[in-house]
């Protein structure tokens, strides 16, 4: 933690002395976050003890996941949940959203990136939401290259009503945007079609790592495009289970050696599925963190 909050370091010594120059890690250092997909049973029935919880193992900053289709946060409304996030010192930065292309129900679903998104964006702004983040495409919103062509096109009209709100829009990974017939992926066209200041990425290191593929090279390719990380770690077992940071595959050490490249603004732990009580899993997890990675 020291060397982390050193106003300046040591790189090489060249000719009569050395140069120093400031640290190039920019990401926000003091928070920890939690997605709270994470505990989305707990924060349905009782999002007041859970946030307060989740606050007492020492997470600091979250990453909301429930707003769509209901139009508020966990049952409340945009005040309400501010003053609520405000009681237990923390704060979120980032929440999900998702396209809105696929009824759920029948129904279209309300505050999605296709409809109502205006109010979407209004509310993450009350909130103090600085990242919206398009989350997952369900089965019936994929497709070839031409509809995630399309998936641009759409991305960077809604990240740019974002901006007017001083929101970034950013996109989230799974694996399937991984996956495809010959050398241009859907992530790639993404990448490529999506506009850098309308619509960054926030990288799921474990659904990359499980497509195959190398978070750090990503990085290098596309730097300054993922401020948000979803720290995610994998078990060792052929089924390649989510598993607590730090007690799987992932080497998170090396990985956050490129945060500045990666231009990492806030990361969250997350992890889909735990073995039992999702609290034990997320205090082993942030446990593993402040020991060895900030």
């Amino acid at each position: 933690m020291s060397s982390r909050r050193s106003f300046i370091k040591s790189t090489s010594i060249l000719t009569a002395g050395a140069i120093f120059k400031p640290p190039l890690f920019n990401y926000k250092k003091d928070y920890i976050g939690l997605q709270l997909y994470t505990v989305r049973d707990a924060m349905q029935k009782d999002p007041v003890g859970t946030l307060e919880k989740v606050a007492q193992l020492g997470y600091n900053s979250l990453e909301g996941a429930t707003y769509t289709g209901t139009q508020k946060f966990y049952g409340l409304d945009p005040s309400g949940f501010s003053a609520l996030l405000k009681k237990n010192n923390l704060i979120m930065p980032s929440s999900h959203y998702v396209l809105g292309e696929a009824k759920m129900g029948g129904q279209t679903m309300k505050g999605t990136i296709l409809h109502e998104w205006d109010k979407a964006v209004d509310d993450a702004a009350a909130v103090g939401i600085k990242y919206m983040v398009c989350a997952f495409l369900f089965p019936d919103e994929r497709g070839g290259l031409d509809k995630y062509k399309t998936l641009a096109e759409q991305l960077n009209k809604a990240g740019g009503r974002a901006k007017k709100a001083g929101i970034q829009l950013c996109y989230h990974n799974h694996d399937f945007e991984f996956q495809g017939e010959g050398t241009t992926l859907p992530y790639d066209v993404l990448l490529k079609e999506t506009d850098k200041d309308l619509v960054k990425m926030e990288i799921d290191i474990y659904w990359v790592n499980k497509a195959g593929k190398d978070p750090i090279a990503l990085f290098e390719q596309h730097p300054g495009r993922f401020p948000l990380w979803h720290v995610k770690d994998m078990d060792t077992t052929p089924e390649k289970k989510f598993a607590e940071v730090g007690s799987g595959s992932i080497d998170f050490k090396n990985i956050f050696k490129h945060a500045d490249k990666a231009g990492l603004q806030y990361f969250f732990v997350e992890q889909d599925i735990t073995p039992g009580d999702p609290f034990v899993s997320i205090a082993k997890s942030i446990t593993y963190i402040k020991s060895n990675l900030l």
